[in-house]
């Protein structure tokens, strides 16, 4: 697989236990959330849709976690810019624009819920609130459930910056550390509770709040997916050896404004954004594989006409797709007549 000529620098992935399948993976489902991401700015500016919420620059840690996890085992509570995360643990580009276009075929909540609010029992994906850190909590409970039961499964959770000074953030870690659980949290460090900076929300890494709780704290740079990789995959070590949980910072920046409903130049300006592009994971991911010998110029072309094809035909599929009927607005609302609590809906535990 390698191109000829060219002299690798460094297998750091091998020496990980990645194999060059794998990291060529990781990158493809990077530049594939980073096109969607794009598509869907586009959809809202051009009025297809009502709303979009951006994770560009936090993609490359959030694969590199996916990958670090057990897709069959392991229970995933991702944040509402986790498009990377998703789509690498098996959500589809369709299924994406579905949410996106609020359709009734959405896995995540029949159209009902807001895009980036995942819940999907297929890819055991558990279902997100729209108040922020509340599925940190949640994801404390199910690495409770899988201790009790003596299930070799982990939680995964993942929030913002923001999240981490709510009161859900202390009882989670808290009650975490105290039980020794099996659960990641994992945060992505964007610098921005929606307009508040990073520095006026707390004065020390929020990885140092760890050892207050009885468990260790890392902080890394979120554009050098392998290192998360590697955190990650320890944490899951870690727990599944009954040594309890891990918390990672992941740092990054939020480039988009908080949403499509935010103005950031309001509280920030041009060139602070067009400085932090320079942490941008993608390209530099793109060029290690390019120094390893696995990929080239030209096959980065031909992805790109790849996933563009694939959000195309995405896009016209869930723009064409029928809402949801007015007459099962209440469905999933209220227990029907012989209803089985277990028809709890798509996307809901």
């Amino acid at each position: 697989m390698r191109q000829p000529g060219v002299v690798r620098r460094t297998l750091r992935h091998r020496e990980l236990g990645l194999s060059d399948e794998q990291v060529l993976a990781m990158y493809e489902n990077m530049l594939l959330a980073r096109r969607y991401d794009e598509r869907a700015l586009l959809l809202q500016r051009a009025g297809k849709i009502n709303f979009h919420i951006s994770g560009l620059l936090q993609e490359p840690a959030q694969v590199a976690a996916a990958f670090a996890l057990d897709r069959k085992r392991d229970w995933f509570l991702p944040y509402y810019r986790d498009y990377a995360f998703v789509l690498s643990v098996g959500m589809t580009m369709r299924e994406l624009m579905l949410s996106l276009f609020a359709k009734e075929e959405d896995p995540n909540s029949a159209g009902r819920q807001m895009p980036g609010h995942f819940g999907c029992r297929r890819l055991r994906i558990v279902t997100h609130s729209s108040p922020v850190a509340t599925q940190i909590p949640h994801a404390v409970g199910f690495a409770l459930a899988a201790k009790m039961r003596g299930e070799p499964s982990v939680a995964f959770v993942s929030f913002g910056d923001g999240s981490s000074n709510q009161g859900d953030f202390h009882e989670g870690l808290n009650f975490a550390g105290v039980l020794r659980l099996p659960v990641i949290f994992f945060c992505e460090n964007n610098q921005f509770a929606i307009s508040v900076p990073y520095h006026k929300q707390a004065a020390a890494p929020i990885s140092e709040r760890a050892p207050g709780y009885g468990f260790p704290g890392f902080r890394v740079e979120g554009d050098d997916p392998l290192e998360v990789y590697r955190l990650v995959r320890e944490a899951r070590e870690r727990a599944l050896a009954g040594e309890g949980p891990t918390l990672i910072e992941v740092m990054t920046y939020r480039v988009a404004a908080h949403s499509t409903s935010d103005n950031d130049l309001a509280y920030r300006t041009k060139e602070e954004v067009e400085r932090a592009w320079e942490r941008d994971g993608i390209p530099k991911f793109r060029n290690y594989l390019i120094e390893c010998g696995l990929w080239s110029e030209e096959r980065d072309r031909e992805l790109e006409k790849r996933i563009r094809a694939v959000i195309d035909e995405a896009t016209a599929y869930a723009e064409r797709a029928p809402f949801q009927s007015p007459e099962d607005s209440l469905r999933y609302v209220y227990a029907e007549d012989g209803e089985e609590a277990q028809d709890a809906g798509p996307g809901v535990y």
